[in-house]
């Protein structure tokens, strides 16, 4: 990822990754990808991206790991109405993302587990 600095402004990450998308949503052309989020520490975060992740890798792993200690939760106390209902939107947004990733083959089926 180049780094351009613009008039008055800091670093300004951004990729020429010239890409289309012939999909469900439409043809998407773009020459320029601006990322525009604000880091205490952009080389770092430039790092990362480029030899450990995307921003989607990291998140599907903290999902992955969050399923699994969901799966292993037995709570001390008995969770709050406001706090089941939390644990039931995130378990659901999982399996959207799961059977997303299994439709398009990127992903094993939920109930298989690799280990």
């Amino acid at each position: 990822m180049a780094i351009f600095k613009l008039p008055l402004s800091g670093d300004v990450p951004f990729s020429v990754a010239p890409w289309t998308n012939f999909g469900a949503v439409g043809n998407h052309f773009s020459f320029l990808n601006v990322e525009v989020g604000h880091s205490s520490a952009p080389e770092v975060e430039a790092k990362v991206l480029e030899n450990v992740g995307s921003y989607g890798k990291q998140l599907g792993r903290m999902g992955d790991a969050l399923r699994v200690l969901l799966d292993h939760f037995e709570p001390e106390k008995p969770l709050s109405r406001k706090e089941k209902k939390a644990i039931r939107a995130l378990q659901a947004m999982l399996d959207e993302i799961d059977d997303i990733k299994h439709a398009e083959g990127r992903a094993p089926a939920k109930d298989e587990s690799i280990v």
